[in-house]
């Protein structure tokens, strides 16, 4: 059944605010609904722009309704911001956005409420002075939520408006090159030979491949033969830094949806790697991109903070642990985790964290290495958190990534690193790629008290 796009896109941006649930949960289940695909790219782009203006959008309605629609009309509320969307961010043509936005009312039983919707949307249309925010609070003209505002001044005084201005921007296409198959030369060469503008523009990251312009990755060449994964360039220092090595026992904790798993055996392919994460539907992922880059793993449904229900007892050379996080450094790829995440949430993550890494230090081998990982820019998940962890543990001991691989990087792009600060911060915007954060750690390389 081919459904109103607007209509479902109301449906999405309902579920997600009002509801709790993930973009990335409902927004594929919606396209299945829709059989063309240009139908299916105004789907995704009307739900992105309302989670990254949805302040904005509010604060018209507002001004131009006496009170939000709330119980059964609540989904048409969101309607009327995918309206409002449409007229003021988006290139359809004004008369084209009021119409189909007042017919999606029908199909999501509010007839009796169309000739409010048409009122609003042609308030909008005539008053473009309405988005004026330059008195408006700071959630407002920044569009996120206020808490995480103030958390990104207190951590990048100077930055943050560079990291919330970031965030509001469309994410690039980023493609790492599966080299046990073809060279990321070669494989640039089959892109330009069907028209597709490509590059490779991060020495550190040979086989980073930056798409001028997104597109189904399914339709590019060598998709099904595994020339390729998706991952953003952020993610794909984690293999480089860890520089695995084949023959070693390696451990890919909470690894889904197994694109950084990929990687290390690219890097390694005879390495014994084992892979392991909570989520048995996400592992289905994990086991999909091993099968098709023709990859070979280990993999387990199991929890990294509780190794005595899996572990056989060997202790790994390497293990990569990027660990569950607030995912505040990947807002411009997924616009929702702003509204998703709450302040509340943060204090527990960390203990979080805290307690799968010191669960996973212990199954490392002395002398091994250990990379930790977040998709976040919260100094308590990342600086703060390794210097917690290296001051209670003695055999532990920091590893300079600049030393280890951003050598190849211009001096500007990484940030130094200093004793108060550990790791390696890499924020959203910064050679166009997400927000990431790493600390390689050493293992002592014998035991510390052993006589």
């Amino acid at each position: 059944m081919n459904r109103d796009c607007r209509a479902l896109a109301a449906e999405c941006c309902y579920q997600v605010i009002d509801k709790g649930r993930s973009l990335s949960d409902v927004l594929p289940k919606a396209q299945l609904h829709i059989v063309n695909p240009l139908d299916k790219a105004l789907l995704q782009e009307i739900c992105f722009g309302v989670m990254r203006t949805l302040p904005q959008l509010e604060q018209v309605c507002t001004k131009l309704m006496q009170k939000p629609l709330v119980k059964n009309y609540r989904v048409l509320q969101f309607l009327i911001y995918v309206g409002i969307y449409q007229l003021h961010f988006m290139r359809v043509p004004d008369h084209a956005a009021i119409n189909a936005t007042v017919e999606a009312a029908r199909h999501l039983k509010g007839q009796s409420l169309t000739k409010l919707i048409n009122g609003v949307l042609r308030n909008v249309q005539r008053q473009p002075q309405l988005f004026d925010c330059s008195h408006a609070n700071q959630a407002v003209q920044f569009n996120h939520p206020g808490w995480l505002i103030s958390a990104l001044q207190a951590a990048y005084p100077e930055q943050w408006p560079a990291i919330l201005a970031a965030n509001q921007l469309k994410a690039p296409l980023w493609l790492r090159v599966n080299t046990q198959k073809i060279s990321s030369n070669d494989f640039c060469a089959a892109l330009t030979a069907e028209d597709i503008d490509c590059s490779q523009p991060i020495n550190a990251l040979p086989s980073a491949v930056l798409l001028a312009q997104p597109c189904d990755v399914t339709e590019l060449p060598g998709y099904h033969q595994g020339w390729f994964s998706v991952q953003d360039a952020a993610a794909q220092y984690a293999g480089w830094l860890l520089a695995p090595q084949n023959e070693q026992r390696i451990l890919d904790a909470c690894c889904a949806p197994g694109g950084k798993t990929s990687h290390l055996l690219e890097l390694a392919p005879t390495a014994k790697l084992t892979a392991l994460d909570k989520d048995p539907a996400r592992l289905g992922r994990v086991r999909d991109n091993l099968l098709r880059l023709d990859l070979h793993a280990t993999v387990l449904t199991a929890d990294a903070a509780n190794p005595t229900s899996w572990w056989d007892g060997q202790l790994f050379d390497k293990i990569l642990l990027d660990v569950p996080c607030s995912a505040t450094g990947v807002i411009r790829r997924h616009p929702d985790i702003r509204w998703l995440r709450k302040k509340s949430d943060i204090a527990p993550l960390v203990e979080l964290q805290y307690r799968i890494l010191q669960q996973c230090w212990s199954l490392l081998a002395p002398g091994g290495q250990l990379l930790y990982a977040t998709c976040s820019v919260l100094p308590a998940e990342n600086s703060q958190q390794i210097n917690r962890f290296l001051q209670s543990t003695p055999d532990a001991h920091l590893q300079s990534i600049t030393q280890q691989r951003l050598i190849l990087l211009p001096a500007a792009a990484a940030n130094p690193e200093q004793a108060e600060q550990p790791g390696w911060q890499l924020l959203p915007g910064q050679q166009n790629s997400d927000g990431f954060y790493y600390a390689l750690l050493q293992k002592a390389p014998q035991d510390i008290n052993a006589g």
